[in-house]
């Protein structure tokens, strides 16, 4: 089974420690399904920095394949973070810095390249929706995560994304569930086959296409829940592709339940480390 992440590099600069770890949601995707057994890689743009070496040197010896990457003269993204009772609160962050500034264009070495990989992993932070269509020429599955944030839960973006994506991930913290059966109603209509919806400690809910399947969380003291979203959806993922998930292939109900169950262990798991995955390192 082969995965990759398609998007993002970033470190998260944590103000109360003065370490940074490595992250973005694509790069958190690979780590996680390399955790959970997948071959994984990370296509994206990496800076000239520091930063940058951090983030290569730490999915390098993760065994990330990131030979396709390529690197521009600028700045890496960072975020700037504090924890609040184990939980993790963005303070501020340089949009991505290069790896969104100049995201990666495909053509047709990296076409060729993603043939192999069953699963390609975005999200909205990655300037990446340009490049989705070009992805419907290729066999393997893609997934996108829309995040928390409103503009990319409007129904313009939804168009925009919707129909060139196998499956939508929305993070919905504290949002009523029916606005959220009517979100991920919205996204299925729009074009993706399914979609789900990560809600805090409130669980989870999954949206076939015809009937919602509802998760628990399974509930820790956390470390650091930073990448606990991230961990969720990878999880899920990754255990629909490895029960048969295939385009045009109907996921059973007992494969759903399960994934949620596998995903919300995971994510729990996660939040007890630092960090995303991990690889901190003391910044000036």
């Amino acid at each position: 089974m082969k995965v990759i992440g398609f998007g993002d590099n970033v470190v998260d600069q944590y103000q109360h420690t003065g370490v940074m770890y490595p992250g973005g949601n694509a790069v958190n995707f690979a780590v996680y399904a390399k955790q959970l057994g997948a071959s994984a890689a990370y296509l994206g743009v990496f800076g000239d920095d520091a930063i940058a070496e951090h983030i290569k040197g730490a999915l390098t010896e993760l065994n990330i394949d990131i030979s396709y990457c390529i690197v521009k003269q600028g700045e890496s993204g960072y975020c700037i973070v504090n924890l609040v009772d184990g939980d993790r609160v963005f303070v501020d962050w340089n949009e991505g810095g290069i790896s969104t500034k100049e995201p990666m264009v495909l053509g047709e070495k990296e076409l060729e390249y993603l043939k192999d990989f069953q699963l390609i992993h975005s999200g909205c932070f990655a300037k990446t929706e340009t490049e989705l269509k070009k992805l419907e020429t290729l066999d393997g599955l893609v997934s996108f995560d829309f995040a928390d944030e409103e503009p990319f839960h409007q129904d313009d973006y939804l168009k925009q994304v919707c129909p060139h994506v196998d499956f939508a991930l929305f993070s919905c913290k504290g949002q009523s569930i029916e606005t959220i059966k009517a979100l991920l109603q919205k996204a299925v209509n729009y074009g993706t086959t399914y979609a789900l919806a990560t809600m805090g400690t409130d669980g989870s809910l999954f949206f076939d296409g015809q009937d919602f399947y509802e998760g628990n969380v399974e509930l820790v003291t956390p470390v650091d829940t930073m990448g606990a979203g991230d961990s969720f959806v990878t999880a899920f993922l990754i255990h629909l592709l490895e029960n048969g998930w295939k385009e045009n292939v109907s996921i059973p109900p007992g494969v759903i339940k399960e994934a949620l169950q596998q995903a919300a262990k995971f994510s729990a798991k996660n939040c007890l480390g630092e960090g995303a995955f991990g690889f901190g390192k003391k910044f000036d």
